[in-house]
């Protein structure tokens, strides 16, 4: 089954669009677990099956866990996912954008080490620094377009043949690199405006959209630019929120409840657009 093929059916099977970002901050884990030799998997593992149920998508962040000397633990969190609840797509967040050899081997590193599903991915360096990810036809590649921060306008709104530069990297990648239909974009919630344009240039291509929760994005405004003519075709991201739900817990069950709560709350409360 293809990335595609998956998430399609996870978006249907748990009736969501939400994503759970797996960013797992040393500091705001529950005290139990700070300090521990293998906290940020137990934590993440207590998360993931607190709201598998939930999600469409589990997005972990790559940085979270190689600043902390972890990837083992994410490594060990991807083979759980891929025993545990094969049908959830693991989206490996980690913004690679590099050309030729390199670009083959960060390939390897998000589909053979960590087993993803699919890949966030800069085109910054052109076609060439994507097109070793195409190579795996059966996983995804999802490439940055109008990001959530607000400092992605300093490049994303130049104009490119009269057009800002977002929506030619949506066009070129649904247009030119998306030949095995693979393909994903990254645009961020907390521009609607930009999402509903985006989603005209694409057609039914998936989007991640991040920038719900901690970041402020509007829940409805967001639905109504971004789905598709089924209800379906993003990825809603949040992770603080869902993560951090319960910050001042001192057991497992507590902020894993709470994890819980928060996921249902947000998956109903993306529903409510979707119909």
């Amino acid at each position: 089954m293809t990335f595609i093929q998956k998430l399609a059916a996870a978006w249907q099977q748990n009736d969501t669009l939400l994503c759970v970002g797996l960013d797992p901050d040393s500091a705001k884990l529950p005290a139990p677990l700070q300090g521990q030799p293998d906290g940020i998997y137990t934590f993440c593992k207590a998360i993931i099956d607190a709201t598998a149920d939930v999600v469409c998508a589990f997005k972990p962040q790559i940085a979270y866990f190689s600043a902390l000397r972890a990837e083992d633990q994410l490594e060990a969190l991807c083979v759980y996912l891929r025993a545990t609840y094969p049908q959830i797509p693991i989206v490996l967040d980690a913004k690679r954008g590099d050309i030729g050899a390199t670009a083959e081997q960060y390939a390897r590193e998000a589909y053979e080490r960590y087993g993803a599903d699919a890949v966030t991915l800069s085109p910054y360096m052109g076609f060439d620094s994507v097109a070793p990810y195409l190579e795996w036809k059966d996983r995804g590649a999802i490439v940055l377009c109008r990001t959530s921060n607000a400092g992605g306008s300093d490049l994303q709104f130049l104009k490119v043949d009269g057009q800002p530069l977002y929506q030619h990297v949506a066009r070129m990648v649904a247009d030119k690199w998306n030949t095995n239909g693979q393909c994903a974009l990254v645009v961020g919630a907390t521009f609607p405006e930009e999402l509903a344009q985006v989603r005209a240039i694409v057609g039914d291509m998936p989007l991640l959209v991040p920038g719900i929760g901690a970041q402020g994005g509007d829940i409805a405004a967001t639905v109504s630019a971004g789905k598709t003519a089924n209800g379906t075709g993003m990825m809603i991201s949040s992770s603080r929120a869902i993560l951090y739900a319960a910050p001042d817990a001192t057991t497992g069950e507590d902020f894993a409840m709470a994890a819980r709560r928060v996921a249902l709350q947000t998956r109903a409360a993306i529903n409510q657009f979707r119909r």
